[in-house]
């Protein structure tokens, strides 16, 4: 008989708590956008000085403390990491799916095109950073960490992640053909 390995959502918070409460006790709150800042402002620093320190944005980072392999990008690189390593330890226990095949929901209304699940998925998440580094932060910054830390901010933006997510699902995958 096959065990099943797949985490419980129960266990699999308990340990991103715990996690959390262990990152912001060793470094600071987890967070991943602003190292992308960062990173625009160091090149900023180097390339274009003078235009970097008169941008009230850039000019707040890119200073020496903040370049390096520090902890934004091991964050970078672990989400990357760990979603390949989970994928292929899970690929197989996947529900109502083969190996590379879509969710059915998505297929029956956009087709199967592997492109334009990539190019939506692509879009979606540029788009999200975007809001995120507006609302001055990204998601794990504002609701892994900022909503334990009780921040309003990271409140206002995870209600209206949430909000603006389920609008858009109830918008792309209303009954009837593609529009």
């Amino acid at each position: 008989m096959e065990r099943d390995y797949i985490i419980s959502w129960k266990a699999a918070g308990i340990s991103l708590g715990l996690l959390l409460i262990l990152a912001t006790a060793l470094v600071k709150p987890l967070g991943v956008s602003t190292q992308f800042v960062v990173s625009d402002a160091v090149v900023a620093h180097k390339v274009a000085p003078k235009y970097a320190e008169s941008n009230t944005y850039l000019s707040k980072y890119g200073e020496k403390q903040d370049w390096g392999i520090g902890y934004g990008w091991v964050l970078v690189l672990g989400m990357f990491v760990g979603g390949g390593i989970t994928s292929a330890l899970l690929r197989k226990r996947q529900p109502e799916q083969d190996k590379g095949s879509m969710p059915p929901m998505w297929q029956e209304r956009f087709g199967d095109s592997m492109t334009r699940r990539y190019v939506a998925a692509f879009g979606g998440g540029v788009l999200l950073l975007f809001g995120a580094r507006l609302a001055g932060g990204c998601t794990s910054g504002h609701m892994i960490a900022g909503v334990p830390q009780l921040a309003i901010s990271s409140f206002i933006f995870a209600v209206t992640a949430f909000g603006a997510a389920i609008l858009m699902a109830k918008f792309l995958y209303r009954s009837g053909p593609e529009a």
